[in-house]
Protein backbone atom coordinates (compact mmCIF):
# COMPACT_ATOMS: atom_id res chain seq x y z
CA UNK A 1 0.00 0.00 0.00
CA UNK A 2 1.51 3.38 -0.95
CA UNK A 3 2.30 6.06 1.59
CA UNK A 4 0.29 8.84 2.00
CA UNK A 5 1.90 12.44 1.54
CA UNK A 6 -0.19 15.68 3.02
CA UNK A 7 -2.15 17.21 0.88
CA UNK A 8 -1.11 20.68 0.05
CA UNK A 9 -3.86 23.22 -0.31
CA UNK A 10 -3.69 26.15 -2.38
CA UNK A 11 -6.41 28.36 -4.06
CA UNK A 12 -9.63 27.27 -5.93
CA UNK A 13 -10.24 28.85 -9.13
CA UNK A 14 -12.48 31.60 -9.40
CA UNK A 15 -15.05 29.05 -11.64
CA UNK A 16 -14.71 26.91 -9.17
CA UNK A 17 -16.22 28.87 -6.68
CA UNK A 18 -18.59 31.31 -8.55
CA UNK A 19 -21.96 29.95 -6.07
CA UNK A 20 -19.86 30.67 -2.80
CA UNK A 21 -20.96 34.33 -1.38
CA UNK A 22 -17.62 36.18 -1.25
CA UNK A 23 -17.71 36.32 2.52
CA UNK A 24 -17.24 32.56 2.53
CA UNK A 25 -14.88 32.14 0.11
CA UNK A 26 -12.09 32.13 2.81
CA UNK A 27 -13.36 28.47 3.54
CA UNK A 28 -12.42 27.09 0.77
CA UNK A 29 -9.35 25.51 -0.52
CA UNK A 30 -8.80 23.04 -3.61
CA UNK A 31 -5.68 20.32 -4.13
CA UNK A 32 -4.49 17.65 -6.76
CA UNK A 33 -3.50 14.40 -5.00
CA UNK A 34 -1.73 11.90 -6.80
CA UNK A 35 -2.58 8.37 -6.57
CA UNK A 36 -1.34 4.96 -7.66
CA UNK A 37 -2.77 4.05 -10.91
CA UNK A 38 -2.24 0.49 -9.94
CA UNK A 39 -2.39 -0.02 -6.03
CA UNK A 40 -0.57 -3.44 -6.51
CA UNK A 41 1.96 -1.88 -8.99
CA UNK A 42 2.93 1.63 -8.18
CA UNK A 43 5.80 1.66 -10.29
CA UNK A 44 3.34 2.27 -13.03
CA UNK A 45 2.67 5.74 -12.41
CA UNK A 46 -0.04 7.86 -10.54
CA UNK A 47 -3.34 9.60 -11.22
CA UNK A 48 -3.98 12.92 -9.75
CA UNK A 49 -7.60 13.28 -7.78
CA UNK A 50 -9.04 16.57 -7.38
CA UNK A 51 -10.38 17.99 -4.09
CA UNK A 52 -12.22 20.82 -2.77
CA UNK A 53 -12.50 21.43 0.96
CA UNK A 54 -14.49 24.17 3.04
CA UNK A 55 -12.86 24.52 6.29
CA UNK A 56 -14.83 24.18 9.58
CA UNK A 57 -16.68 27.21 10.96
CA UNK A 58 -15.43 26.53 14.36
CA UNK A 59 -11.87 25.20 14.07
CA UNK A 60 -11.04 24.82 17.89
CA UNK A 61 -14.20 22.70 18.17
CA UNK A 62 -13.04 20.11 14.37
CA UNK A 63 -13.67 16.79 14.99
CA UNK A 64 -12.25 16.08 11.54
CA UNK A 65 -12.87 16.42 7.80
CA UNK A 66 -16.16 14.71 6.15
CA UNK A 67 -15.78 12.98 2.90
CA UNK A 68 -18.63 12.80 0.21
CA UNK A 69 -19.52 11.52 -2.57
CA UNK A 70 -22.43 12.43 -4.68
CA UNK A 71 -22.71 8.88 -6.43
CA UNK A 72 -22.53 7.69 -10.25
CA UNK A 73 -20.53 5.92 -11.03
CA UNK A 74 -19.49 8.31 -13.09
CA UNK A 75 -20.37 11.88 -10.40
CA UNK A 76 -18.36 14.65 -10.12
CA UNK A 77 -17.90 15.29 -6.44
CA UNK A 78 -15.27 17.96 -6.29
CA UNK A 79 -17.69 20.87 -5.77
CA UNK A 80 -20.10 19.38 -3.12
CA UNK A 81 -18.64 21.39 -0.37
CA UNK A 82 -20.03 24.37 -2.41
CA UNK A 83 -23.28 23.01 -1.89
CA UNK A 84 -22.69 21.52 1.80
CA UNK A 85 -25.06 24.18 3.36
CA UNK A 86 -28.29 22.79 1.78
CA UNK A 87 -27.39 19.37 2.75
CA UNK A 88 -26.16 19.47 6.46
CA UNK A 89 -27.16 22.02 9.73
CA UNK A 90 -24.85 24.22 10.90
CA UNK A 91 -23.57 22.06 13.40
CA UNK A 92 -21.71 19.34 10.87
CA UNK A 93 -20.42 22.34 9.01
CA UNK A 94 -19.01 23.98 12.36
CA UNK A 95 -17.17 20.79 13.35
CA UNK A 96 -15.77 19.16 9.98
CA UNK A 97 -13.94 20.19 6.76
CA UNK A 98 -15.81 18.96 4.29
CA UNK A 99 -13.50 17.34 1.08
CA UNK A 100 -15.25 16.55 -1.99
CA UNK A 101 -13.57 14.96 -4.71
CA UNK A 102 -13.95 13.73 -8.02
CA UNK A 103 -13.11 9.98 -7.85
CA UNK A 104 -10.12 8.80 -10.62
CA UNK A 105 -11.06 9.45 -14.52
CA UNK A 106 -13.60 11.94 -13.52
CA UNK A 107 -13.89 15.46 -14.43
CA UNK A 108 -11.27 17.11 -12.53
CA UNK A 109 -9.35 13.87 -11.58
CA UNK A 110 -6.82 12.36 -14.46
CA UNK A 111 -9.84 11.49 -16.88
CA UNK A 112 -11.01 8.26 -18.27
CA UNK A 113 -10.84 8.84 -22.15
CA UNK A 114 -12.51 6.56 -24.48
CA UNK A 115 -12.88 8.95 -27.28
CA UNK A 116 -10.28 11.88 -28.25
CA UNK A 117 -13.22 14.57 -28.82
CA UNK A 118 -16.60 15.09 -28.42
CA UNK A 119 -17.23 14.66 -31.89
CA UNK A 120 -15.93 11.09 -32.16
CA UNK A 121 -18.13 10.23 -28.66
CA UNK A 122 -21.14 11.74 -30.01
CA UNK A 123 -20.99 9.49 -34.17
CA UNK A 124 -20.50 6.41 -31.88
CA UNK A 125 -23.19 7.64 -28.74
CA UNK A 126 -25.54 9.44 -30.89
CA UNK A 127 -26.67 5.64 -32.37
CA UNK A 128 -27.71 4.48 -29.19
CA UNK A 129 -31.64 4.36 -28.54
CA UNK A 130 -32.65 4.64 -24.35
CA UNK A 131 -35.79 1.89 -25.19
CA UNK A 132 -34.85 0.41 -29.11
CA UNK A 133 -37.93 -1.38 -30.00
CA UNK A 134 -37.29 -2.57 -33.94
CA UNK A 135 -34.64 -5.10 -34.83
CA UNK A 136 -33.10 -1.71 -36.43
CA UNK A 137 -32.86 0.27 -33.72
CA UNK A 138 -31.42 -3.15 -31.50
CA UNK A 139 -28.60 -3.66 -34.08
CA UNK A 140 -28.01 -0.19 -34.36
CA UNK A 141 -26.90 0.12 -30.60
CA UNK A 142 -25.78 -2.86 -29.86
CA UNK A 143 -23.33 -2.03 -32.81
CA UNK A 144 -23.01 1.52 -31.12
CA UNK A 145 -22.23 -0.46 -28.11
CA UNK A 146 -19.49 -2.78 -29.77
CA UNK A 147 -17.67 0.74 -31.16
CA UNK A 148 -17.76 2.21 -27.69
CA UNK A 149 -16.06 -0.79 -26.36
CA UNK A 150 -13.14 -1.08 -28.94
CA UNK A 151 -12.70 3.03 -28.35
CA UNK A 152 -11.95 2.59 -24.62
CA UNK A 153 -10.14 -0.32 -25.46
CA UNK A 154 -7.51 1.37 -28.08
CA UNK A 155 -7.68 5.17 -26.14
CA UNK A 156 -8.20 4.30 -22.32
CA UNK A 157 -5.01 3.02 -21.77
CA UNK A 158 -4.21 1.28 -18.18
CA UNK A 159 -6.45 3.93 -16.25
CA UNK A 160 -8.83 1.86 -17.92
CA UNK A 161 -8.11 -1.30 -16.25
CA UNK A 162 -8.02 -0.03 -12.52
CA UNK A 163 -11.47 1.50 -11.72
CA UNK A 164 -13.06 -0.67 -9.32
CA UNK A 165 -14.66 0.53 -6.62
CA UNK A 166 -11.68 -1.19 -4.16
CA UNK A 167 -9.39 1.00 -6.51
CA UNK A 168 -11.08 4.18 -5.35
CA UNK A 169 -11.73 2.77 -1.53
CA UNK A 170 -7.70 2.54 -1.87
CA UNK A 171 -7.42 6.29 -2.52
CA UNK A 172 -10.02 6.99 -0.48
CA UNK A 173 -8.06 6.14 2.31
CA UNK A 174 -4.82 8.07 0.87
CA UNK A 175 -6.83 11.19 0.34
CA UNK A 176 -7.67 10.22 4.60
CA UNK A 177 -4.20 10.18 5.50
CA UNK A 178 -3.40 12.70 3.34
CA UNK A 179 -5.73 15.48 5.25
CA UNK A 180 -3.99 13.85 8.67
CA UNK A 181 -7.33 12.23 9.61
CA UNK A 182 -6.59 8.70 11.72
CA UNK A 183 -10.42 7.46 10.85
CA UNK A 184 -12.68 8.40 7.93
CA UNK A 185 -15.99 10.23 7.65
CA UNK A 186 -18.09 10.06 4.77
CA UNK A 187 -21.31 10.31 3.49
CA UNK A 188 -21.95 8.82 0.22
CA UNK A 189 -25.38 8.85 -1.89
CA UNK A 190 -26.54 5.81 -4.03
CA UNK A 191 -23.36 4.92 -6.43
CA UNK A 192 -21.24 6.07 -3.22
CA UNK A 193 -23.28 3.30 -0.53
CA UNK A 194 -21.18 1.16 -2.67
CA UNK A 195 -17.98 2.69 -1.72
CA UNK A 196 -19.07 3.40 1.59
CA UNK A 197 -19.60 -0.25 2.51
CA UNK A 198 -15.96 -1.43 0.37
CA UNK A 199 -14.13 0.97 2.44
CA UNK A 200 -15.64 0.11 5.83
CA UNK A 201 -15.08 -3.82 5.04
CA UNK A 202 -11.23 -3.04 3.26
CA UNK A 203 -10.72 -0.51 6.21
CA UNK A 204 -12.62 -0.95 9.19
CA UNK A 205 -10.34 -0.03 12.27
CA UNK A 206 -10.07 3.37 9.95
CA UNK A 207 -13.52 4.19 9.46
CA UNK A 208 -15.24 6.52 12.16
CA UNK A 209 -18.99 7.27 10.64
CA UNK A 210 -20.01 5.95 7.78
CA UNK A 211 -23.38 7.40 6.38
CA UNK A 212 -24.70 5.76 3.32
CA UNK A 213 -28.26 7.26 1.82
CA UNK A 214 -30.06 5.94 -0.96
CA UNK A 215 -28.53 2.25 -0.74
CA UNK A 216 -27.14 0.12 -3.46
CA UNK A 217 -27.28 -3.79 -2.41
CA UNK A 218 -23.67 -4.40 -2.68
CA UNK A 219 -23.96 -8.59 -2.48
CA UNK A 220 -26.50 -8.79 -5.23
CA UNK A 221 -24.37 -5.88 -7.48
CA UNK A 222 -20.88 -7.35 -7.00
CA UNK A 223 -22.48 -11.06 -7.29
CA UNK A 224 -24.64 -10.92 -10.31
CA UNK A 225 -24.79 -7.76 -12.42
CA UNK A 226 -28.09 -9.07 -14.67
CA UNK A 227 -30.49 -9.53 -11.40
CA UNK A 228 -29.18 -6.62 -9.81
CA UNK A 229 -30.45 -4.23 -12.83
CA UNK A 230 -33.69 -6.77 -13.25
CA UNK A 231 -34.62 -6.14 -9.67
CA UNK A 232 -33.36 -2.15 -10.30
CA UNK A 233 -36.04 -1.62 -13.16
CA UNK A 234 -38.50 -3.16 -10.72
CA UNK A 235 -37.41 -0.24 -8.23
CA UNK A 236 -38.78 2.71 -10.82
CA UNK A 237 -41.57 0.36 -11.48
CA UNK A 238 -42.40 0.84 -7.94
CA UNK A 239 -41.90 4.74 -7.63
CA UNK A 240 -43.94 5.41 -10.93
CA UNK A 241 -46.73 3.23 -9.16
CA UNK A 242 -46.34 5.43 -6.40
CA UNK A 243 -46.88 8.65 -8.18
CA UNK A 244 -49.12 7.54 -9.95
CA UNK A 245 -51.26 6.81 -7.42
CA UNK A 246 -50.35 9.50 -5.47
CA UNK A 247 -51.60 11.55 -8.65
CA UNK A 248 -55.17 10.00 -7.94
CA UNK A 249 -55.30 10.81 -4.55
CA UNK A 250 -54.42 14.09 -5.14
CA UNK A 251 -56.39 14.91 -8.34
CA UNK A 252 -57.20 18.48 -7.41
CA UNK A 253 -53.69 19.48 -7.21
CA UNK A 254 -52.30 17.00 -9.92
CA UNK A 255 -53.16 17.50 -13.36
CA UNK A 256 -52.90 13.84 -14.70
CA UNK A 257 -55.03 12.65 -11.93
CA UNK A 258 -58.54 13.24 -13.50
CA UNK A 259 -59.49 9.52 -14.50
CA UNK A 260 -57.29 6.67 -14.07
CA UNK A 261 -53.79 7.75 -13.68
CA UNK A 262 -52.42 4.31 -14.83
CA UNK A 263 -54.57 3.53 -17.34
CA UNK A 264 -53.98 6.87 -19.05
CA UNK A 265 -49.76 6.66 -18.81
CA UNK A 266 -50.17 2.83 -20.63
CA UNK A 267 -52.09 3.99 -23.30
CA UNK A 268 -49.18 6.51 -24.02
CA UNK A 269 -46.35 4.16 -22.97
CA UNK A 270 -48.37 1.74 -25.48
CA UNK A 271 -48.76 4.52 -28.85
CA UNK A 272 -44.87 5.92 -28.02
CA UNK A 273 -44.23 2.62 -28.47
CA UNK A 274 -45.90 1.70 -32.07
CA UNK A 275 -44.92 5.48 -33.06
CA UNK A 276 -43.64 9.04 -31.89
CA UNK A 277 -46.30 11.63 -30.77
CA UNK A 278 -46.63 14.76 -32.78
CA UNK A 279 -47.46 17.83 -30.75
CA UNK A 280 -49.04 21.49 -31.98
CA UNK A 281 -46.09 22.78 -32.35
CA UNK A 282 -45.06 20.34 -34.72
CA UNK A 283 -42.50 18.40 -32.25
CA UNK A 284 -42.54 14.76 -32.50
CA UNK A 285 -41.59 13.14 -29.00
CA UNK A 286 -40.40 10.02 -28.61
CA UNK A 287 -40.61 6.30 -26.67
CA UNK A 288 -36.92 7.29 -25.36
CA UNK A 289 -37.84 11.24 -24.60
CA UNK A 290 -40.59 10.32 -22.18
CA UNK A 291 -38.70 7.12 -20.19
CA UNK A 292 -35.63 8.77 -19.84
CA UNK A 293 -37.46 12.18 -18.60
CA UNK A 294 -39.78 9.92 -16.60
CA UNK A 295 -37.04 8.60 -15.10
CA UNK A 296 -35.26 11.64 -14.66
CA UNK A 297 -38.51 13.18 -12.85
CA UNK A 298 -38.95 10.21 -10.47
CA UNK A 299 -35.61 11.80 -8.82
CA UNK A 300 -36.68 14.46 -7.57
CA UNK A 301 -40.59 15.18 -6.04
CA UNK A 302 -40.16 18.92 -6.97
CA UNK A 303 -40.42 18.32 -10.62
CA UNK A 304 -44.20 15.51 -10.13
CA UNK A 305 -46.62 18.85 -10.66
CA UNK A 306 -44.60 19.28 -14.07
CA UNK A 307 -44.38 15.75 -14.88
CA UNK A 308 -48.11 15.37 -14.46
CA UNK A 309 -48.62 18.58 -16.90
CA UNK A 310 -46.61 16.71 -19.06
CA UNK A 311 -48.17 13.25 -19.04
CA UNK A 312 -51.67 15.08 -18.97
CA UNK A 313 -50.54 17.40 -22.58
CA UNK A 314 -49.51 14.09 -24.53
CA UNK A 315 -52.71 12.13 -23.22
CA UNK A 316 -55.18 15.26 -24.37
CA UNK A 317 -53.01 15.09 -27.94
CA UNK A 318 -54.47 11.61 -28.23
CA UNK A 319 -57.14 11.89 -26.92
CA UNK A 320 -58.15 16.09 -28.58
CA UNK A 321 -60.80 17.77 -27.32
CA UNK A 322 -62.63 21.09 -29.19
CA UNK A 323 -61.23 24.02 -27.68
CA UNK A 324 -58.14 22.73 -25.30
CA UNK A 325 -54.81 23.04 -26.68
CA UNK A 326 -52.20 20.72 -24.76
CA UNK A 327 -49.26 22.57 -22.52
CA UNK A 328 -45.71 22.83 -23.76
CA UNK A 329 -43.78 20.11 -22.39
CA UNK A 330 -41.11 20.79 -20.12
CA UNK A 331 -39.69 17.58 -18.53
CA UNK A 332 -40.34 14.92 -21.07
CA UNK A 333 -39.53 17.22 -24.23
CA UNK A 334 -35.68 17.38 -23.11
CA UNK A 335 -33.48 15.51 -26.12
CA UNK A 336 -33.20 12.01 -25.14
CA UNK A 337 -29.77 10.94 -23.15
CA UNK A 338 -29.10 7.82 -21.35
CA UNK A 339 -29.81 9.17 -18.17
CA UNK A 340 -27.91 6.63 -16.36
CA UNK A 341 -26.31 8.75 -13.83
CA UNK A 342 -27.66 7.91 -10.14
CA UNK A 343 -26.82 10.35 -7.55
CA UNK A 344 -27.67 13.89 -5.71
CA UNK A 345 -28.66 16.56 -7.81
CA UNK A 346 -30.94 15.85 -11.32
CA UNK A 347 -29.68 13.54 -13.19
CA UNK A 348 -29.88 15.03 -16.78
CA UNK A 349 -27.43 18.04 -14.65
CA UNK A 350 -24.88 15.65 -13.54
CA UNK A 351 -21.34 15.30 -14.89
CA UNK A 352 -21.33 11.90 -16.54
CA UNK A 353 -17.98 10.38 -18.62
CA UNK A 354 -16.61 6.99 -19.46
CA UNK A 355 -16.08 6.24 -16.10
CA UNK A 356 -19.65 5.02 -15.50
CA UNK A 357 -19.48 2.12 -17.56
CA UNK A 358 -15.78 1.90 -16.31
CA UNK A 359 -16.38 1.14 -12.99
CA UNK A 360 -19.89 -0.90 -13.60
CA UNK A 361 -18.40 -2.95 -16.10
CA UNK A 362 -15.53 -3.96 -13.35
CA UNK A 363 -17.61 -4.32 -10.25
CA UNK A 364 -20.59 -5.89 -12.07
CA UNK A 365 -20.37 -9.67 -13.50
CA UNK A 366 -22.15 -9.86 -16.87
CA UNK A 367 -21.67 -11.82 -18.98
CA UNK A 368 -19.63 -10.87 -22.36
CA UNK A 369 -22.60 -12.86 -24.94
CA UNK A 370 -24.14 -9.64 -26.69
CA UNK A 371 -26.11 -11.90 -28.65
CA UNK A 372 -28.22 -12.34 -25.67
CA UNK A 373 -29.40 -8.93 -24.68
CA UNK A 374 -32.18 -8.14 -27.11
CA UNK A 375 -33.91 -11.65 -25.08
CA UNK A 376 -33.79 -10.34 -21.74
CA UNK A 377 -35.01 -6.75 -23.13
CA UNK A 378 -37.91 -8.69 -24.01
CA UNK A 379 -37.97 -10.71 -20.48
CA UNK A 380 -37.55 -7.45 -18.35
CA UNK A 381 -40.14 -5.24 -20.34
CA UNK A 382 -42.73 -8.16 -19.41
CA UNK A 383 -41.86 -7.78 -16.16
CA UNK A 384 -41.18 -3.82 -15.64
CA UNK A 385 -43.30 -2.90 -18.52
CA UNK A 386 -41.74 0.98 -18.52
CA UNK A 387 -38.24 0.46 -17.00
CA UNK A 388 -37.36 -3.12 -17.71
CA UNK A 389 -35.76 -2.74 -21.72
CA UNK A 390 -33.99 0.63 -21.08
CA UNK A 391 -32.49 -1.13 -18.07
CA UNK A 392 -30.91 -4.11 -20.22
CA UNK A 393 -29.93 -1.82 -22.66
CA UNK A 394 -27.64 0.03 -20.12
CA UNK A 395 -25.62 -2.11 -18.66
CA UNK A 396 -26.40 -5.40 -19.56
CA UNK A 397 -25.86 -4.15 -23.03
CA UNK A 398 -22.65 -2.15 -23.08
CA UNK A 399 -20.51 -4.07 -20.05
CA UNK A 400 -20.95 -7.20 -22.77
CA UNK A 401 -18.86 -5.22 -25.37
CA UNK A 402 -16.34 -3.71 -22.86
CA UNK A 403 -12.57 -4.47 -22.94
CA UNK A 404 -11.25 -6.78 -19.96
CA UNK A 405 -10.49 -5.19 -16.78
CA UNK A 406 -8.53 -5.99 -13.34
CA UNK A 407 -10.23 -8.32 -11.49
CA UNK A 408 -9.29 -6.52 -8.60
CA UNK A 409 -12.92 -6.29 -6.63
CA UNK A 410 -14.31 -6.52 -3.20
CA UNK A 411 -17.07 -8.71 -3.55
CA UNK A 412 -17.49 -9.54 -0.17
CA UNK A 413 -17.61 -10.15 2.98
CA UNK A 414 -19.84 -7.25 3.65
CA UNK A 415 -20.38 -7.76 7.77
CA UNK A 416 -17.90 -4.99 9.09
CA UNK A 417 -15.53 -4.82 11.63
CA UNK A 418 -15.53 -1.34 12.42
CA UNK A 419 -16.31 -0.16 16.11
CA UNK A 420 -19.16 1.82 15.61
CA UNK A 421 -22.72 1.05 13.65
CA UNK A 422 -23.28 2.53 9.90
CA UNK A 423 -25.96 4.71 9.57
CA UNK A 424 -28.29 4.17 6.53
CA UNK A 425 -31.30 6.22 5.00
CA UNK A 426 -33.53 4.69 2.87
CA UNK A 427 -36.59 6.31 1.35
CA UNK A 428 -40.02 3.95 0.71
CA UNK A 429 -40.45 5.53 -2.85
CA UNK A 430 -36.91 5.30 -3.77
CA UNK A 431 -36.90 5.17 -7.61
CA UNK A 432 -32.98 4.00 -8.76
CA UNK A 433 -32.08 1.96 -5.11
CA UNK A 434 -35.24 0.91 -4.07
CA UNK A 435 -36.08 0.80 -0.08
CA UNK A 436 -36.13 -3.07 -0.41
CA UNK A 437 -32.21 -2.42 -1.02
CA UNK A 438 -31.69 -0.35 2.18
CA UNK A 439 -33.05 -3.27 3.88
CA UNK A 440 -30.60 -6.15 2.43
CA UNK A 441 -27.81 -3.36 3.25
CA UNK A 442 -28.52 -2.84 6.90
CA UNK A 443 -29.01 -6.85 6.41
CA UNK A 444 -25.17 -7.50 5.14
CA UNK A 445 -23.29 -4.37 7.07
CA UNK A 446 -24.65 -6.29 10.22
CA UNK A 447 -23.62 -3.32 12.30
CA UNK A 448 -25.59 -1.13 10.73
CA UNK A 449 -28.92 1.20 11.36
CA UNK A 450 -31.23 2.09 8.95
CA UNK A 451 -33.83 5.10 9.14
CA UNK A 452 -36.61 4.80 7.18
CA UNK A 453 -38.16 8.05 4.82
CA UNK A 454 -41.53 7.63 3.93
CA UNK A 455 -40.86 10.05 0.93
CA UNK A 456 -40.63 10.19 -3.05
CA UNK A 457 -37.03 10.84 -4.66
CA UNK A 458 -33.62 9.34 -4.77
CA UNK A 459 -31.49 10.48 -1.62
CA UNK A 460 -33.13 12.76 1.06
CA UNK A 461 -30.40 14.16 3.29
CA UNK A 462 -31.00 17.85 3.20
CA UNK A 463 -34.46 17.23 2.02
CA UNK A 464 -35.71 15.82 5.85
CA UNK A 465 -35.29 17.62 8.38
CA UNK A 466 -35.55 14.28 10.71
CA UNK A 467 -33.25 13.07 8.75
CA UNK A 468 -30.71 15.69 8.67
CA UNK A 469 -30.89 15.73 12.62
CA UNK A 470 -30.61 11.92 13.29
CA UNK A 471 -27.12 12.65 10.37
CA UNK A 472 -25.71 15.21 12.40
CA UNK A 473 -25.95 13.49 16.15
CA UNK A 474 -24.36 10.70 14.34
CA UNK A 475 -21.19 12.04 12.73
CA UNK A 476 -20.87 14.52 15.40
CA UNK A 477 -21.81 12.19 18.60
CA UNK A 478 -21.69 8.76 17.01
CA UNK A 479 -25.15 8.55 18.14
CA UNK A 480 -27.35 5.98 16.41
CA UNK A 481 -31.08 6.41 15.95
CA UNK A 482 -33.84 4.14 17.41
CA UNK A 483 -34.39 0.70 15.47
CA UNK A 484 -37.26 0.98 13.24
CA UNK A 485 -37.48 4.92 13.37
CA UNK A 486 -39.37 6.30 10.22
CA UNK A 487 -38.60 10.34 9.13
CA UNK A 488 -41.08 12.51 7.06
CA UNK A 489 -39.43 14.60 4.14
CA UNK A 490 -39.67 18.26 4.89
CA UNK A 491 -42.54 18.44 1.73
CA UNK A 492 -44.69 16.07 0.09
CA UNK A 493 -45.36 16.29 -3.40
CA UNK A 494 -48.15 18.03 -4.75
Amino acid sequence: MAQASPVVWGACDEAALQEVPVIERYLFSCARYPVPVDHADPAKGTVDVAMMRRAATEPAERIGSLFLNPGGPGGAGFDMPVGAVERFGPAVLERFDIVGFDPRGIDRSTRMRCFANAEQAEKVLGRMSSVPVTDEQISTTMGAYADYGDACAKNAGELQRHMSTADVARDLDLLRAGVGDEQLNFVGFSYGTLLGATYVNMFPERSRAIVLDGNVDPALRTADGVQYDRERAGGFELALDGFLQRCAAEASKCSFGEGDPRAKFDEIRTALRQAPITMPDGSKITLDQVTDGVSSALYDPEQFRQLASDLQALHLQLHPKAGLVPDLLRVLRLPSGKHRFDGVGEAEEAYVDDSYFAVNCTDKPIPKKPGLVPAVAAQWEAESPTFGRTQAFSDVAGCSEWPPTSPDVHRGPWAHQAANPVLLFGNFYDPATQYEFSQRMEKELGNARLVSVDSFGHCILGDSSCADTRAADYLINLRVPQPGEVCQPDQQPF
